[in-house]
């Protein structure tokens, strides 16, 4: 397997690969197959996000994919800012379609229509929706599983309030939903407000979280937008007042897609392989019995697996006959599954385990009735030390620059003084190459701005995927 740290393009391929979490090889260029293991693990981020998401009162529903030319055209500034990213269907069987229809890029022009027919009081507010569907862009750039594709694992939150403060109010519980789920991926973030012409088409500001990637580059993992009155303005989305007048709502939205899971690979996997965290592991333990002519090892490791079963842990046993333990030892941690557990003739005689965490390089070995007692507990602690790591190498990863010498050519994430202007922005991209992530929200510095020295605030700047 490839070096991660020398290579980390070819090793991020490799892996994908290896593991089995998608097949790139479909004829579609940018549509990949999901295959069982890599969709089980998106299925276990998306059952944390529908947790977290319904806690907040939210409705899961599911919108048609195709979306009319007449439906995308009312918000014009939308539509402009996907134009050239849109699937056109334009014939049904032989017959010219009477209108064009694209497949959804996102779903504000399939849902605000709707929006518009649902809202009618202050009684139906606030709106709180949200799906998990597949969205479709022409992506023309080099395509990368679960970074750059065509047809994308897409989460997207919609809401509808009565006023900008409590649409405002929204914004802060997308954080807090955020906080929760990233912190059961181990994942590290920083929070920038995208500058005016790098904002979602239609919103009024965007709030983007990215990480860092082994490479140094930045990638955005999750978006969260303050719309105001700008999307319910175009498509009528009005409340009545008690005096019979109308008032437009405020909206808001909150995507993201497997980019996460790109992330979770990504930060987390070493030269041996995946590491997943334990909440979204399709498989938690594997229990790897040793043969022996002695005892019945796995009527033994059979007897494991039940009892962790009904502790509700994802558990395995791993009986190949056509395979020797070694090479299941290093198939599974290839695959990242967190625990894995020996049992051969001593550990069946003394009624223990030999436990090996794939966060850790020593084993140790268990008194059965011990390890099903602390199994929760070593989980735990394998959080902890991937949240621990992904934080330091986001903390390594991140550089301040007083002069724009100090970055040049640089693979980082930067952290500099800027003031907002397009045109200081753009002088920072033409010499560092680094493209404006925003202000970071993270921070209340202040500074003279890298380019002009006027008044500037802490500006992110990174390559980017």
């Amino acid at each position: 397997m490839e070096n991660k740290k020398v290579n980390f393009s070819e090793w991020y391929n490799e892996i994908i690969d290896v593991s089995g979490l998608s097949d790139k090889r479909y004829p579609v260029k940018g549509m990949n197959v999901w295959m069982p293991y890599g969709l089980k693990a998106m299925q276990f981020i998306d059952n944390l996000t529908r947790k977290y998401v319904d806690s907040m009162d939210f409705q899961e529903v599911s919108f048609p994919v195709l979306i009319t030319r007449g439906q995308l055209m009312v918000e014009f500034e939308h539509v402009k800012g996907f134009e050239n990213e849109l699937f056109w269907i334009t014939k049904g069987g032989s017959e010219k379609l009477e209108e064009d229809m694209a497949m959804r890029p996102t779903s504000e022009a399939a849902m605000y229509p709707m929006f518009s027919l649902w809202v009618r009081s202050h009684a139906d507010l606030p709106l709180k929706i949200y799906q998990i569907v597949n969205v479709y862009r022409y992506e023309t750039k080099h395509t990368r599983s679960f970074i750059r594709i065509r047809e994308i694992h897409f989460f997207e939150a919609h809401t509808a309030h009565a006023t900008y403060d409590d649409a405002e109010k929204q914004m802060e519980e997308y954080l807090v939903i955020w906080k929760k789920l990233t912190e059961m991926l181990c994942l590290p973030y920083m929070i920038n407000q995208r500058p005016d012409w790098d904002k979602f088409p239609g919103a009024k500001y965007t709030l983007a979280f990215d990480t860092v990637m082994p490479s140094g580059r930045a990638l955005q993992i999750g978006t969260i937008h303050q719309y105001g009155t700008n999307f319910s303005k175009n498509y009528n989305i009005t409340y009545a007042l008690d005096d019979g007048s109308h008032e437009f709502v405020s909206q808001t939205t909150f995507g993201m897609s497997e980019r996460l899971l790109a992330a979770i690979i990504s930060i987390h996997g070493d030269d041996t392989g995946l590491i997943f965290p334990p909440d979204i592991a399709p498989i938690q333990i594997i229990i790897v019995p040793i043969p022996s002519k002695k005892v019945d090892v796995n009527a033994y490791s059979t007897e494991i697996m039940d009892r962790i079963r009904k502790l509700d842990f994802r558990v395995k046993m791993d009986d190949r006959d056509a395979y020797t333990p070694g090479f299941k030892y290093n198939d599974w941690e290839m695959r990242g599954v967190p625990l894995r557990i020996e049992v051969g003739a001593r550990e069946v005689e003394k009624s223990q385990v030999t436990v090996s965490v794939r966060t850790e390089k020593e084993k140790k070995t268990m008194k059965m009735d011990e390890f099903l007692e602390n199994i929760g507990k070593i989980m735990s602690s394998i959080k902890d030390t991937l949240a621990e790591r992904a934080a330091e190498t986001m903390k390594n990863m991140t550089v301040t620059a007083e002069k724009l010498d100090d970055i040049r050519g640089m693979e980082r994430i930067a952290r500099l003084f800027w003031c907002g202007r397009e045109e200081c922005s753009r002088k920072i991209e033409e010499q560092t190459e680094m493209a404006c992530l925003g202000i970071n929200q993270d921070s209340n510095k202040k500074g003279k701005c890298i380019v002009c020295g006027k008044d500037g605030s802490t500006g992110i700047f990174a390559r980017t995927y």
